[in-house]
């Protein structure tokens, strides 16, 4: 109990309101809808042989049959009419192929979309680092997607057989006794396929779901910026600030127009044989500089 109550503290249900969460969840319920009407399915239904002489006859022939659909391996009793006889007959048409892979698909779309979700509720901060996490879930969404089209499209035609193999019409014709005018054969009761038409409806539902869902995944798998052509500028240097000050060394640095430290006019130089600095230029003679316009003596 302390694990559970654990694993909810730390889950963050707050991505079940958000379109990646709440997906899965659509996701995961209209899988069970869709593998558990077709997977679940049983019918029946009854013809009728009346003979030209009513002991031989057969009022109320039941035929039964379900999933997988093997209607070939489905057999049922028709009186032949001529002395109280009968003959075993079967249908016709193996239609499991492509029942059991839409159930299939159905099956593993719901424990993959449970799965999914676990991940979001509880180590959503791993499945978004470095993407791979929604690189790979991007991955299987679009093999669920086309997974589920062709599963969809395939028990749409196979259901449409077995329509047509169960048509107890049709199903009349396979009796011989129906061949003779003097017979009367009819049905009586047609099979029930609302429920293989609501397996049919929820396939394309899923494929509708799953081809959704493909946008908000792709957008968390860092893949939309690098076909943005989203670009991060590289590190330069920065420039070299153009002033330290406006008091004492001017606003351009410590030289003005022209080199800094340099023996010509505009730098400071040293005046050595005063103990300070001069502005401006000059010849250097014994201690220091004939021209001194400005100095900068020690006068203690």
């Amino acid at each position: 109990m302390d694990v559970v109550n654990q694993l909810v503290a730390t889950g963050q249900f707050t991505i079940i309101k958000q379109p990646l969460g709440f997906m899965k969840i659509l996701q995961w319920i209209f899988a069970i809808f869709a593998f558990s009407t077709c997977g679940s399915y049983s019918g029946m239904f009854k013809m009728s042989v009346e003979c030209k002489n009513r002991s031989e006859s057969d009022l109320s022939i039941e035929v039964e049959f379900e999933y997988p659909f093997r209607l070939h391996q489905v057999y049922f009793n028709a009186p032949t009419c001529k002395g109280g006889n009968t003959e075993r007959l079967f249908l016709i048409g193996d239609y499991s192929s492509s029942a059991g892979f839409f159930v299939t698909v159905g099956v593993f779309s719901f424990l993959y979309s449970m799965a999914a979700l676990s991940v979001y509720v509880f180590i959503l901060e791993k499945y978004r680092e470095g993407c791979k996490g929604a690189q790979i879930d991007f991955v299987v969404t679009c093999v669920f997607t086309f997974f589920w089209l062709v599963a969809s499209s395939a028990w749409a035609k196979g259901l449409s057989d077995v329509k047509a193999s169960t048509d107890p019409d049709k199903v009349l014709l396979l009796i011989e006794a129906c061949d003779e005018p003097e017979n009367r054969c009819r049905e009586v009761h047609d099979p029930v396929v609302s429920g293989l038409n609501t397996s049919v409806a929820f396939g394309f539902l899923n494929l509708i779901l799953w081809g959704g869902n493909l946008w908000f995944v792709f957008k968390e798998t860092g893949w939309l910026a690098a076909f943005g052509g989203t670009y991060a500028p590289s590190q330069e240097k920065a420039p070299a600030p153009e002033s330290f000050g406006q008091d004492g060394y001017g606003q351009e640095g410590y030289a003005q127009q022209g080199d800094a430290y340099a023996g010509t006019q505009g730098g400071y130089q040293p005046d050595y044989g005063q103990g300070g600095y001069t502005e401006g230029g000059g010849d250097y003679q014994q201690g220091g500089y004939e021209q001194q316009p400005t100095s900068y003596a020690n006068q203690m």
